[in-house]
């Protein structure tokens, strides 16, 4: 069965980076639309950014300059590199496929505080 594996998060202060990667299993991912989404506290789960299978990407406009999605799919793995992290980025974030298959991962929680 497919298997979504979210790493790298951690608790960071206001202007760092993290590098989080998504390792899937059971499913390639080169042929297919990826996506990253994030749930705040209290909050609904929400797009943050998409890379298709053609390399082209997409972000929401608060990430725009400071997150790169990439994927390596050699390794069957997506990353999401966040740069000047505020402390609104801060979420469990989550990969999936687009369209997502009907399920999440684990998620990976990202804090970001001083």
């Amino acid at each position: 069965q497919v298997q979504l594996v979210e790493s790298g998060g951690g608790l960071v202060q206001p202007g760092g980076s993290l590098r989080l990667s998504c390792a899937i299993s059971g499913r390639k991912i080169s042929a297919n639309d990826m996506g990253w989404y994030r749930q705040a506290p209290g909050k609904q789960r929400a797009f943050v950014a998409r890379i298709a299978d053609d390399g082209s990407t997409y972000k929401i406009d608060s990430v725009k300059g400071r997150f790169t999605i990439s994927r390596d799919n050699a390794k069957n793995t997506m990353y999401l590199q966040m740069n000047s992290l505020k402390p609104e980025d801060s979420a469990v974030y989550y990969c999936n496929f687009i369209p997502w298959l009907g399920f999440w991962g684990q998620g990976t929680q990202v804090t970001v505080s001083s």
